[in-house]
């Protein structure tokens, strides 16, 4: 059997998941939960209603049922890998439909961040690096600080292992989730993080709060 790069990279697998009614599900579940410890660590990173924010890897909008009733009306943009799941959030979980145009959910396959405007302040990659090899996140980097100008702060999450003899090792997170170094869910060395970081044009901080799943917090602002 092929091995996938991640689960949500397999065939079918978003047709399957939304035919059985699971949209809230396929995204890690803790679906409120997880959704309102987004939305706290973006206001405690500034994130005022005049901003723009960029929710990268959306998912069924999770972050976004909480974003778009705070933001001024058209300042939520999301992406993510499938069109079909931003746009099952868009109709079952964004409550005033008026305050969000279905044109800013973008499907983007490989951080291009397509149609979308120079005027993104703040962006978000909340588990979505957890689940691609570590060139998926040097890609998307260099495509924030290349697209974005007005750029204030990306927050991103990555698992990390304890040091390199153990990254060749499957590594059992604070929360239970075991990760890889060569298939989903992937961790990383904390150096090489900060490293591809900062080589893309950002100060990065690592967090020492620990997320869900034992994700850890990287605050970025451009330099």
């Amino acid at each position: 059997m092929a091995q996938h790069i991640s689960p949500y990279h397999a065939p079918d697998f978003y047709k399957d998941a939304l035919a059985k009614g699971r949209h809230r599900d396929i995204v890690g579940g803790r679906w409120d939960e997880t959704g309102r410890i987004q939305m706290q660590l973006l206001l405690e990173a500034g994130l005022l209603p005049q901003h723009h924010l960029l929710d990268i890897g959306a998912g069924s909008l999770r972050l976004g049922c909480k974003a778009v009733p705070y933001l001024n009306p058209g300042h939520y943009w999301a992406t993510d890998l499938s069109g079909a799941l931003l746009r099952k959030g868009y109709e079952a979980e964004i409550a005033d439909t008026a305050r969000l145009s279905a044109d800013h959910l973008i499907e983007d396959s490989d951080f291009s961040f397509p149609g979308l405007p120079a005027t993104i302040t703040h962006a978000l990659a909340f588990a979505v690096f957890t689940h691609l090899p570590a060139n998926h996140l040097r890609r998307a980097l260099l495509q924030i600080r290349a697209r974005f100008p007005q750029l204030e702060i990306l927050l991103f999450t990555v698992f990390l292992a304890p040091d390199a003899a153990t990254s060749l090792l499957p590594v059992k997170q604070p929360d239970g989730v075991v990760t890889h170094d060569t298939r989903a869910p992937y961790h990383m060395l904390a150096e090489d993080v900060l490293h591809l970081t900062r080589a893309s044009g950002f100060a990065p901080d690592l967090r020492s709060t620990r997320l869900p799943r034992g994700q850890v917090l990287i605050s970025a602002t451009p330099v």
